[in-house]
């Protein structure tokens, strides 16, 4: 659930979000303009999206940046007056970050690495690192990319002691109207009669971009410094996703993929005993080596617990449809 601007962390402050034209940064930027964000700073490299971007919305306190997250002096420049980062920026596409791993690296360990440390030189009081399931026991080199990007983030926070800066992390699985998501795919099978699916077992984890959103509100608001937030989130299979987006178009199985699992893990269980229950959601608590902290007030996970999509709590394909369609 979306905060409103009486409760939002992004009221009357300026906030930065590196790619702030794709799917999550769009829509992160459509929520800060209306809870009454008094700067947003729109930094991506995609010149056509942010033009498009400043005319649907002509709004004053949008500022556009044309940077890359491989150049720590523009990220200077950016960051100057700014309160609160998002993150997002990242190359995301599995194949694509498999046959250019050295340009996926760039972005999404040493572009990770330039922005945590602009925030810190720039005074930012919050950031927030958006990471993925895929980051959790990764095995390809966007999940070990990533792994390694919400570790160096997190311990970055060594960096900013004595600082107002404080840096978390965000993790959760297939967001629902993103670019890449399964949904638009099925929907275009669709109309030619036959979907196809790699391997009918496969499970995956479900949310809504709204929901992407109002995670990253909860870390601004909440996070103290080197947390992962986890969103309590259902899962479903493969089939139980055709149905909900293609009901009764006949779907054939093409075979798992290079690297991709039959199921994602969110939590692992080496990660259970540091994770703790908060109710809405799990966070796993760092080792603070950098300040001391009080007693977590909130039920601390067993050892051996994990979060996996073929054991988590499952959607059925009526409620995957009002997910889809409220997306």
């Amino acid at each position: 659930m979306l905060l409103e601007a009486k409760h939002s962390p992004l009221t009357n402050r300026s906030v930065l979000i590196t790619g702030a034209t794709g799917s999550f940064g769009s829509i992160f930027v459509a929520h800060a303009l209306e809870v009454g964000a008094r700067r947003i700073v729109v930094f991506s490299r995609d010149e056509c999206k942010q033009n498009d971007m400043a005319h649907r919305y002509d709004d004053s306190r949008l500022r556009f940046f044309i940077g890359d997250v491989r150049e720590p002096e523009r990220l200077d420049r950016a960051m100057v007056g700014v309160d609160l980062v998002v993150h997002a920026a990242a190359m995301k596409q599995i194949p694509t970050c498999e046959v250019n791993p050295i340009e996926a690296a760039e972005v999404n360990i040493t572009g990770t690495q330039n922005v945590a440390l602009a925030a810190i030189h720039a005074g930012v009081e919050r950031a927030v690192f958006l990471s993925t399931d895929k980051a959790a026991a990764p095995n390809t080199h966007y999940g070990a990319c990533k792994l390694a990007a919400e570790r160096l983030w997190n311990q970055a926070n060594v960096y900013a002691a004595g600082t107002a800066t404080r840096l978390c992390a965000t993790r959760y699985g297939n967001v629902i109207g993103s670019r890449g998501s399964v949904v638009p795919l099925f929907r275009e099978q669709a109309k030619g009669g036959l979907l196809t699916v790699t391997d009918q077992r496969m499970t995956r984890f479900w949310m809504t971009l709204d929901q992407a959103v109002a995670l990253v509100e909860l870390a601004l608001a909440r996070g103290r410094g080197g947390e992962v937030f986890v969103p309590k989130v259902r899962a479903a299979n493969i089939l139980t996703v055709a149905e909900a987006v293609a009901p009764s178009v006949p779907w054939a199985e093409t075979g798992i993929r290079r690297g991709e699992k039959l199921h994602e893990t969110l939590i692992t269980e080496d990660e259970a005993r540091d994770t703790y229950d908060h109710g809405s959601h799990y966070r796993i608590e760092p080792e603070r080596t950098w300040e001391y902290l009080p007693e977590l007030k909130a039920a601390r996970m067993r050892y051996g617990w994990t979060l996996r999509s073929d054991t988590a709590e499952q959607l059925t394909a009526e409620e995957l449809r009002q997910l889809i369609g409220g997306k």
